[in-house]
């Protein structure tokens, strides 16, 4: 038998194995220049855009490096942080502000107005059911169940015009710092007389002006200066000018405290500072807060004066409105008709 001098695959036929890259699957799985390989295979592409694949070329050159950029521009330029924006110009702005003022304000006076007819419609509606006398007495605030009834009706946002509305109100604070004073004064002089007899008589004319101030402020001054803001009555400022500034000129003789007259002011104060000093620290307070409520009742009939001057009242006008008034009580008409009956009853008996 001959040797087989390949020495490989004793089956294999002559001259099948003398070059093993000539194997048929071999050469199936060459790369082929007419197809493309997975160097250039995209597995991302879209059905619509992927084309059938082209045959193979070289990668292209890495492109040139680009230049730096150069510093950004001054209107590309963001801002740090803590860098302002720039909203609009100065006077952009200060208009803006303008505008939005001037709205404010007429907004506020709209306010105004509607506060206005407000209390006008609730007037109307007070007249078109009877006017006073279907309105009930509202003043002081007494509970129900308390035998003495108020006495008097007062609604300053309904029946005070909207302008005067701020000063009728700062005068009923002040008739109410003016009691409170008069009532601290009390406790004052009590507190005086436990720690020096002597002081009875200041004592026991504390408990006489606590009592008989008390109303007649309100009655003789508040009323009347109520009724002038609502009416418009001459009669009324003229009963409150006189009267008040009496009020103003005892406020300051209680901020002055004469020693025995009741009242706690700077003088009786430093002559009890030497006996307790507990009690002239009391004495001294009191003593501050008439000092204030005759300040602002100095201040307040300066203002309500000048607001009489402005709304065209006069002392004619107030002599027509006495007049008026006088005659319209129907106590005055009947005592005149019953005088003027007499006389000439008496004119006819005479011979």
């Amino acid at each position: 038998m001959a040797q087989n001098t390949d020495g490989g695959n004793p089956f294999a036929e002559p001259g099948e194995l003398d070059n093993p890259f000539q194997d048929p699957a071999v050469i199936q799985h060459r790369p082929s220049p007419q197809y493309a390989t997975l160097d250039v295979y995209n597995p991302f592409e879209t059905r619509e855009t992927q084309q059938p694949p082209s045959a193979y070329e070289p990668p292209a050159p890495a492109p040139a490096p680009l230049p730096p950029p150069s510093a950004p521009s001054q209107s590309s330029r963001k801002l740090s942080p803590t860098e302002p924006k720039n909203y609009g110009s100065y006077s952009s702005q200060a208009s803006a502000a303008a505008a939005t003022a001037e709205l404010l304000k007429k907004q506020e006076e709209l306010n105004r107005k509607a506060e206005e007819l407000d209390r006008r419609e609730r007037e109307l509606q007070h007249a078109a059911l009877g006017g006073k006398a279907t309105r009930q007495n509202n003043w002081p605030p007494l509970p129900s169940f308390c035998p003495v009834q108020p006495c008097f009706f007062q609604d300053i946002s309904m029946e005070i015009p909207q302008e005067f509305q701020k000063t009728v109100s700062t005068m009923y604070y002040l008739w109410m710092c003016s009691t409170l004073a008069l009532l601290l004064n009390f406790l004052a002089c009590l507190a005086s007389f436990c720690v020096e007899t002597n002081n009875g008589t200041g004592f026991g004319l504390s408990i006489l002006w606590i009592i008989l101030f008390t109303p007649c402020s309100f009655v003789c001054w508040y009323r009347p200066m109520y009724k002038a803001f609502r009416s418009d009555s001459s009669f009324n400022f003229f009963v409150f000018f006189f009267i008040f500034f009496a009020q103003d000129v005892l406020f300051v003789l209680q901020a002055i405290g004469i020693p025995g007259w009741g009242f706690s002011g700077w003088i009786s104060a430093l002559v009890v500072l030497r006996t307790n000093t507990a009690v002239a620290v009391i004495m001294l307070l009191v003593a501050l807060l008439f000092t204030g409520i005759a300040v602002l009742g100095i201040v307040m009939l300066k203002r309500i004066h000048s607001l009489y001057r402005r709304t065209g009242a006069s002392f004619q006008k107030a002599q027509q409105e006495f007049a008026a008034g006088v005659f319209s009580n129907p106590a005055v008409r009947t005592a005149a008709a019953n005088a003027a009956a007499g006389a000439a009853e008496n004119a006819f008996r005479a011979p």
